[in-house]
């Protein structure tokens, strides 16, 4: 009896030490490594997709998961491997390749599966966007921790991955969970005696576990040099701006690339940054949103601009009209001139109207639709992205396929861009209003498109009507520093270069991400930045006007 006693008060020692973990003593900046660098660059394959069998296998240098799944009808393929994971595609038309998107979290991953074997399709998904982890350093902030209560915060120390955003925090008993919003990754950490267990899963499958300790120096994150087998091309001479750049003069700049009359004569990467990784482009997919708005029209899916944004919008937000509102069209929202409630927040450092508030509600466009109007459509503009949002929400009303797979159909896939991704909006559709991840060389496509009034490679991609009218300055962003012109989600800018104006029209993303089209001159100039917190999300436009422009004209 006595042994029973001592066995009961051992195993109630131990369950409060396991049970009763106060979060305050975890609240600590905490590191650890990944074991791989290679860890979340994932091989996907498909087996059996034509014999009636398939069977999708996710792996690294282990299986991570491997599901049946039913065959789709046509040459369609969709499967759900978890509740925020799936898969959406259809083969090419010599059955060679599978073309389609990953969701996980709010991201589609575009991929490409080839066919590697009689019915075997291999691709491969950078789950972080990059393709090898240069640091293997994992980094986690516990933040205000009390009782059961807490935040975390993973870092990467390779910083060209953009990021987590993090949430859904719970603890139960000696264990902690959170998901990042973004990828869909879901974290569970163990809570052990001056550590932590952590595991990092893919939806209900592990990918990697990494071991953390409380960090005892300052974390070191990014600061790569630039990779010397890079390929670059320097025609153009920039060595002041390469110096400056090197020196963080010209901070967090990531990219350069110049191409005169189609042809790329200087392109460079800097901080560890290369031709293969997609950028974080921001709000320079507005003007990529716009593209598509001008490929439905060309298409004839609705019928012209001035068509009211009530002509597209679901039954249920049918009740917003009124008046002043159902002369909300297609041009207001494209000229950024719908009169809403929807001023935008750090592009130009505004204040906050709705656009504060529709992203952190359950339903964005009852949030856009329910706001005041300040003005009378097609009179005042004010750059906001609940704009773009609306036009997203109207065109995926008129499509016939996913709007993604139209996106890629009718302009990625033509000017063979495949190592994108696209950021959704909150009932998971491609989000109009930003959040793209272009490479460099492929934001520069873009521009050469439009350059050459919408042709590529012989094929008019937009119509060249749509590219000169979405090049028009329409009327000025009047809650912008220096009250840009504005044409169809595409900024103006003139620039003063040896005495000569020189005319830009531009795609602009926070941060610092640009497309110049400048026409006068047939080039285009695209710098990728990480310019987010300090002020300097304009950066580019110095370096385009004292070092890029000089050289051109010179």
């Amino acid at each position: 009896m006595r042994l029973q006693y001592i066995f009961i008060f051992i195993l109630a020692c131990f369950s409060f030490g396991v049970f009763a973990q106060d979060m305050e003593q975890y609240t600590s900046p905490w590191e650890g490594k990944i074991t791989n660098s290679n860890t979340f660059s994932l091989a996907i394959e498909i087996d059996g997709i034509l014999s009636g069998n398939p069977m999708v296998t996710i792996a690294n240098d282990s299986v991570i998961l491997k599901k049946q799944f039913e065959k789709a009808e046509n040459k369609s393929i969709r499967f759900n491997v978890g509740e925020n994971l799936s898969f959406e595609g259809s083969f090419s038309k010599e059955n060679n390749q599978i073309n389609g998107f990953i969701k996980s979290g709010i991201l589609l991953y575009h991929v490409k599966l080839n066919k590697i074997k009689a019915d075997s399709f291999r691709g491969v998904w950078n789950i972080l966007m990059v393709d090898e982890l240069k640091s293997q350093r994992f980094y986690l902030s516990v933040e205000n921790g009390s009782g059961n209560e807490f935040q975390a915060y993973p870092f990467f120390g390779d910083n060209r991955f953009t990021g987590t955003w993090c949430r859904n925090f719970q603890k139960k008993n000696d264990t902690i969970y959170f998901s990042d919003g973004k990828t869909g990754l879901n974290f569970k950490g163990k809570l052990l005696n001056e550590k932590i267990k952590l595991s990092i899963y893919l939806d209900e499958y592990i990918i990697t576990e990494i071991v953390l300790y409380k960090s005892v120096t300052d974390w070191f994150i990014g600061d790569f040099k630039t990779n010397k087998n890079q390929k670059t091309y320097q025609i153009l001479r920039l060595d002041t701006m390469e110096k400056l750049i090197a020196t963080d003069s010209l901070p967090n700049t990531h990219s350069v690339l110049v191409l005169k009359q189609g042809k790329t004569i200087y392109e460079n990467y800097f901080g560890g940054y290369t031709n293969s990784i997609p950028h974080d482009t921001r709000s320079v997919s507005k003007s990529v949103s716009s593209a598509m708005v001008g490929i439905a029209k060309d298409k004839g899916l609705f019928a012209n601009v001035n068509q009211s944004v009530f002509d597209f919008l679901p039954r249920e937000y049918q009740v917003y009209r009124d008046t002043l509102k159902s002369n909300i069209d297609i041009k207001s929202l494209l000229t950024m001139s719908s009169g809403l409630d929807a001023i935008d927040f750090g592009v130009e450092g505004v204040s906050k109207g709705s656009e504060g508030n529709y992203q952190n509600s359950p339903d964005w466009t009852k949030t856009i639709m329910s706001a005041p109007m300040l003005y009378k459509p097609n009179t005042v503009a004010n750059y906001g992205s609940a704009n773009p949002h609306l036009l997203g929400i109207a065109i995926d009303s008129i499509v016939s396929e996913p709007l993604a797979m139209f996106m890629d159909t009718n302009l990625f896939s033509k000017l063979g861009i495949s190592n994108y991704i696209i950021q959704t909006d909150n009932v998971g559709n491609p989000y109009f209003g930003g959040g793209m991840y272009l490479t460099p060389r492929d934001m520069g496509k873009f521009g050469q498109l439009y350059l050459q009034q919408g042709r590529w490679e012989g094929e008019q991609i937009v119509s060249e009507d749509w590219v000169e009218d979405s090049f028009k300055n329409y009327r000025n962003l009047e809650n912008t520093i220096d009250k840009n012109g504005y044409g169809y989600l595409w900024w103006h800018k003139d620039y003063l270069v040896n005495d000569r104006i020189v005319k830009s029209i531009e795609a602009r993303g926070t941060g610092g991400q640009y497309i110049f089209v400048i026409p006068a001159l047939e080039v285009v100039v695209v710098i990728t930045s990480g310019n987010y917190r300090n002020g300097k999300f304009q950066q580019p436009e110095f370096i385009v006007e004292n070092f890029i422009l000089p050289s051109v004209l010179n």
